[in-house]
């Protein structure tokens, strides 16, 4: 089993924006993942949700969010 290296591609202050970024990359057929998930519902300025994909897809993960803006 190969070890998947995974990158932040963005944060955010609240997990809502955090899952409309996911959203956003599975849509666009990119595999994301929410990190710090549960620890942003009860503080965002302690520990903002992190979105965060494999390394090899960082670049074009970035490229679809900025689209989105």
């Amino acid at each position: 089993m190969q070890h998947e290296t995974f990158t932040v591609v963005a944060e955010y202050g609240s997990l809502a924006e955090a899952e409309i970024a996911k959203s956003i990359l599975l849509n666009a057929g990119i595999r994301a993942e929410i990190r710090n998930e549960y620890m942003t519902s009860l503080s965002s300025v302690a520990m903002p949700a992190q979105v965060v994909v494999r390394e090899e897809d960082a670049f074009e993960a970035r490229e679809a969010l900025q689209r989105m803006r």
